[in-house]
């Protein structure tokens, strides 16, 4: 059986820790590293879009960043509750025209004893920006540690 630590019932410290352990997945931009994270039979909801199951995420994902360049994310702790997390998050990428984006969301995620999110639930806005208006300047990849968090961050 697929074991993903840290596992439910999730304290503060291991909820921010899988919290982190998302963001840093997500901003690899990599469909299957981000879809191990899942189930198999997962089971999403990513604004108006319903998925199922590892194929679907991946094949979700290919698309969010065929599209979305230079995608930058920060996850951010809201709840917990035994095997279930809530977070916050902002997003920043641009397209293919050189038009950047801030998405604002919102997920609430439900865990498998193994560890493993058997459901995603996402509400998310986004809208354009101007160049100067960018807050997430890092080099893709992995949020640095010493980077500012949501709670740093004004909208």
């Amino acid at each position: 059986m697929e074991r993903r630590k840290p596992l439910p019932p999730f304290t503060r410290e291991t909820a921010e820790q899988k919290v982190r352990m998302a963001e840093n997945s997500w901003n690899s931009r990599d469909p299957i590293a981000v879809s191990i994270a899942y189930t198999e039979d997962s089971r999403w909801r990513n604004r108006a879009e319903f998925l199922q199951g590892r194929a679907a995420i991946q094949a979700f994902l290919a698309r969010k960043w065929a599209h979305e360049l230079e995608y930058r994310l920060i996850k951010g702790l809201w709840a917990y509750r035994e095997n279930r997390i809530a977070v916050c998050f902002q997003y920043e990428y641009h397209d293919d025209s050189n038009n950047w984006y801030r998405a604002y969301g919102n997920e609430n995620w439900e865990f498998t004893e193994n560890g493993l999110m058997h459901r995603r639930e996402a509400s998310i806005n986004e809208m354009p920006i101007r160049l100067s208006e960018r807050k997430f300047f890092w080099e893709l990849g992995p949020r640095p540690e010493d980077h500012p968090g949501l709670d740093s961050l004004t909208s």
